[in-house]
């Protein structure tokens, strides 16, 4: 494709993921400071056509990109390094302080980005190594039950209430504790729950109670990856999506989890993943363009976070957002200390 194509072409998209409608010749030029006639707009724009890179909705001359324009288009930004860290002072003060509670962080990202772009983000957690058990908790909430924290080197926290008996107090809870940090402190959490019962053994006390914390900690049947998602109906605000059906299949998508967080995942060493249309490979998304960057915990974790919008997407924008909130993310996981990590 030559110079003066891909400026009319990126005239077109630039034009369309402002205003949703089809894109004529004269709009081009009046708009736009090319030194073009309407005409030879016009023909260039047939041309493009015959390149798959527009479309034509209706029978009237407006064109709309094609999913194989915002290919192009993407591939130039990613190719000419147009992706600046946002400087952006919402993203920075939501941001920095003290971390409590890593999906807190992870549902508070995922409110943000949505915020910033207008569009539906996910934010998935750190994936990567298995954590290793740096300290265990037995915390008592009542006479009949304890909030069991476990905080791992990654600085992911688990907590969960369990009920306990009433001959085990606070001192109980206490010295139980402090045995298990003692005897699991660098396993990782299936290796703890795998030396749970020789534990208990050994104690030749409380053998059912401490039985029953292996499946807490290596999180058989209870506990599932966090997908934080925020902006759920911000796709409801774009006409693409103002027929119902394909508002309902796209919000059912959302509240499916365990699919969202396969189809955002992203492997590999690429900074950014860009899927447009019907490379999401998700019936559901055939309309919409996936965006995903991502973040490190000090141990060398890695965290997904996306965006989920119409193909004429912000792209230059969501990028930017992504790359600087992927930056602050890696660096508040990767620099503060682990004892600025709490439970809730």
């Amino acid at each position: 494709m030559d110079e003066r194509k891909f400026r009319i072409l990126q005239a077109i998209i630039d034009d369309y993921i402002l205003t949703a409608v089809p894109v004529g010749s004269r709009t081009i030029s009046k708009k736009y400071d090319m030194g073009l006639s309407s005409a030879t707009i016009r023909n260039e724009m047939s041309d493009l056509e015959e390149l798959g890179y527009l479309d034509q909705p209706h029978v009237s001359a407006g064109r709309i990109p094609s999913a194989k324009a915002y290919r192009l288009y993407v591939d130039q930004l990613l190719k000419n390094g147009k992706i600046a860290a946002k400087s952006d002072t919402e993203l920075q003060e939501h941001f920095v302080g003290r971390v409590r509670h890593m999906e807190d962080v992870i549902d508070h990202a995922a409110k943000v980005l949505s915020s910033l772009t207008h569009y539906t983000a996910v934010v998935l957690p750190p994936q990567g190594k298995q954590p290793k058990v740096r300290n265990i908790q037995l915390v008592p909430i009542s006479a009949v039950s304890a909030l069991m924290v476990i905080v791992t080197d990654s600085g992911v926290i688990r907590d969960t209430v369990i009920q306990v008996s009433e001959e085990l107090n606070a001192d109980a809870l206490y010295s139980i504790s402090r045995t298990l940090t003692e005897s699991l402190q660098g396993c990782t959490l299936q290796e703890a729950a795998a030396k749970l019962p020789a534990i208990a053994h050994q104690l030749h006390r409380n053998e059912e109670f401490l039985l029953s914390l292996g499946p807490l900690l290596d999180g058989s049947g209870h506990h599932k990856p966090h997908v934080a998602v925020g902006g759920t109906s911000n796709i409801l605000s774009y006409p693409e999506y103002s027929d119902v059906e394909k508002a309902r299949n796209f919000l059912s998508l959302m509240e499916t989890h365990d699919k969202l967080a396969s189809i955002i995942s992203q492997q590999g060493e690429m900074a950014f993943t860009v899927r447009i249309g019907p490379e999401t490979g998700v019936p559901e998304m055939s309309d919409c363009s996936i965006v995903t960057a991502t973040y490190s915990t000090r141990s060398g974790e890695q965290g997904t976070i996306g965006v989920i919008g119409p193909t004429r997407m912000q792209y230059s924008r969501v990028l930017s957002i992504l790359n600087t909130m992927g930056q602050q993310l890696t660096e508040l996981f990767g620099s503060l200390p682990q004892d600025t990590i709490d439970h809730k």
